[in-house]
This record gives C-alpha cells, sequence and structure tokens, in this order.
C-alpha cells in the first residue's frame, strides 16, 4: 500500500509539473493577445469572453471536478494572466473581509488591487474619479430585498454595470472568545442584522444591536471589546483573529446576496452577448391610469422574460415612482431590440443601467 501511494504521489508530482507548463504557455498566450488588444485600444478584460470559456469547460468537463470548482479554478487562472499586464483595482464595501470583498474576488479572481471603502457612495466615487477602474456593490438579498443606497446611487451616476455575482451568505456570530455568554452588544451592518433577528431575538434577546458601516468593521469593533460580538463572515474572523461564537445564524438557510460590478463605459463598454445576458433599467411613467400595465405590454409582445420589478420614490413630492426593471436577453437579440424600443416610447424617464452576463 505505501509503494501504491508513492506511486499514486508520484504520478501526482508529474501531472502538476504538465499544469506548470501548459499553465506558463497560456499565459504566454494571454501576453500575445494583451499586445493585440493595446494596439487596437480592446479592453483587456471583457467578462463576456470569460462567461464563455468557463461555461464551455463545464458543459465538456468529465468529471470529477464540479461545475463549480471548473469556474473558481479558471477564474483565478484567467485572473493571473491579466495581473501579469496590471491588477485592476477594484473597490468594494471595506475593511478587509467583508461579503462584498469576497464578491469582487469571486468575480475578478485574487490577482487584484484592492480598494476597500467606508460605503456605497465612496465605492461609486472612486469607480468614477478613477481611484478604481471597477466597483462591487450589493443590489438585493434574498431574504430583506434590494438594498436602496445602492439603486439611488444607480440612478444618477455615470457608471454602468458590467457583471454580477451571486453569493451564498453565511453569517456567523463572532468574538474575542468561543462563548455566547457576556454578550451586550451585537455589530453589524443593517442589512446583516435584519437577516438574522429571529436567531438574535431567540438567543441574544437582551444585546444591544448596534448597526455599522459594513460586517467586517463590525468584527473589527468586536475585537476591541470582549463583550462585543459581530456579524460576519469566516474571512473576516481570520482577519481580525476572532472565535466563531456561533455558525450560520442567519434566518434564511439559503441566504443569497446579488453584487453588481459597476465602471465608467470608458473603461469597459457594455459587453456583447454571452449567450445568458441580462438588462437592468430605471424606467418612470406619467402619472396616468394603467400607465403602469402598459409597460409590461411590449415585454409580452415581444416574448421577453422580466426576472426583477422594484419601484423607488422619485423624491419629487408627486407620489412619483422610479420602476428598476431586469429583463432576461441581450439588445443584439431582434426581439429584445424591438420590446425595448416599444418600452421606451412608453416611459416618461428611461435609463439603462447596464447589460451583461447573467451570473449564477
Amino acid at each position: 500500500m505505501t509503494q501504491n501511494l508513492l506511486q499514486l504521489r508520484q504520478r501526482i508530482d508529474s501531472v502538476d509539473q504538465q499544469l506548470l507548463v501548459l499553465l506558463n504557455q497560456r499565459a504566454a498566450l494571454a501576453n500575445e493577445v494583451g499586445a493585440l488588444k493595446r494596439v487596437d485600444g480592446s479592453p483587456i478584460f471583457r467578462p463576456e469572453r470569460e462567461a464563455q470559456v468557463i461555461h464551455g469547460l463545464q458543459t465538456a468537463n468529465p468529471g470529477p471536478l464540479s461545475g463549480e470548482s471548473i469556474s473558481h479554478i479558471w477564474r483565478e487562472v484567467m485572473s493571473a494572466c491579466r495581473a501579469l499586464e496590471a491588477p485592476q483595482r477594484v473597490a468594494y464595501l471595506g475593511p478587509a473581509g467583508t461579503f462584498t470583498e469576497q464578491a469582487a474576488v469571486q468575480f475578478f479572481g485574487s490577482s487584484i488591487e484592492h480598494v476597500p471603502c467606508p460605503n456605497f457612495d465612496a465605492v461609486f466615487h472612486a469607480a468614477t474619479s478613477g481611484a478604481a477602474e471597477f466597483g462591487v456593490v450589493a443590489v438585493e438579498n434574498s431574504t430583506e430585498g434590494v438594498v436602496t443606497r445602492s439603486l439611488d446611487l444607480l440612478l444618477n451616476s455615470p457608471l454602468h454595470i458590467v457583471g454580477e455575482v451571486s453569493l451564498l451568505v453565511r453569517h456567523h456570530l463572532l468574538r474575542s472568545t468561543a462563548s455566547l455568554d457576556g454578550i451586550e452588544v451585537v455589530l453589524a451592518h443593517p442589512q446583516a442584522l435584519a437577516q438574522c433577528q429571529d436567531w438574535l431575538n431567540t438567543r441574544l434577546p437582551n444585546a444591544e444591536r448596534r448597526a455599522v458601516s459594513s460586517n467586517a468593521e463590525g468584527a473589527r469593533l468586536a475585537a476591541t471589546n470582549p463583550a462585543w460580538a459581530g456579524i460576519a463572515s469566516e474571512r473576516a474572523a481570520a482577519e481580525f483573529g476572532l472565535h466563531i461564537a456561533a455558525h450560520a445564524i442567519q434566518d434564511d438557510a439559503f441566504n443569497r446576496t446579488r453584487f453588481a460590478v459597476i465602471c465608467l463605459p470608458q473603461t469597459l463598454a457594455a459587453p456583447q452577448a454571452s449567450g445568458k445576458d441580462c438588462i437592468s433599467l430605471i424606467v418612470s411613467v406619467p402619472n396616468k391610469p394603467g400607465a403602469v400595465h402598459d409597460i409590461l405590454v411590449p415585454l409580452k409582445v415581444h416574448g421577453v422574460s422580466m426576472t426583477r420589478f422594484e419601484s423607488r420614490p422619485a423624491r419629487s413630492g408627486q407620489w412619483e415612482y422610479f420602476f428598476y426593471i431586469d429583463l432576461q436577453g441581450h439588445p443584439s437579440q431582434p426581439h429584445v431590440a424591438a420590446a425595448l424600443k416599444d418600452l421606451q416610447q412608453l416611459c416618461a424617464f428611461y435609463k439603462v443601467l447596464g447589460t451583461y452576463p447573467a451570473g449564477d
């Protein structure tokens, strides 16, 4: 058995050496592609191309690796190849250890330049000013619904959406000891506090719930006081040297958050069709009976599926609303283009927030 194990290890070492040679060959080819792109001014990062590559590999995968593993591995390979020219600067809600940072790494890979920001407004400012090339912001949670500040900022921002990430969010209770005894304050982002309220009501009914700018900030503060606890990720626990006093305390076992990847159009134009795409819009309609119904008609007539429909007050003092709409498809598809044209004619306000490959 020892000999067989030794032989297997030697075979693994041999395969690793072959992989290393092939990865370097791929990196050299990526450099050649990058050189050609610099000549014609094409962007280095093409999210639709990367989505197509990963989907093709997942489809052709003979196993035993899972499709998710294929996605993670190749995302890191492509990230490392991109970083040979220059790592992308990505702004996100910080500090280190937030779920938004995790979403950024899941989308771009680990080979990025991290630009942590104290709030959503700062993420938008960083991506607009050039301090970062891209920003990542939460836009929707499966338990608590839309993240209203992100939607409000998208309304007037020059940034557009070029990608999305859906993350399974597991909230852990973190503190300087592994016990639940003596916790006086629980610190977290308001969304996380809401997503864990049933657990907190049952297990820590007398603890003060204190909202902070991010879950990682709550974890950082919890590390400064033994009577405080934070709700954050396992990554944040490692970052701030905290114990996980309680695992997965979110009320919904399948709690997911959707994140948008944003940038200026001159940084990256709207991605081309990937075969599985999404269009995000903001519209408003004249204040007349049946106006909301009317904007849904072009979608039905042209066979375009709507995956999200949210309303936000227009803050005009006239009880008017903006509607945030997600559609399946890409404007290059004739039936989608026809639906968008008819829809725009019915709107008092119409803005395309982005066209991008749909996340898993």
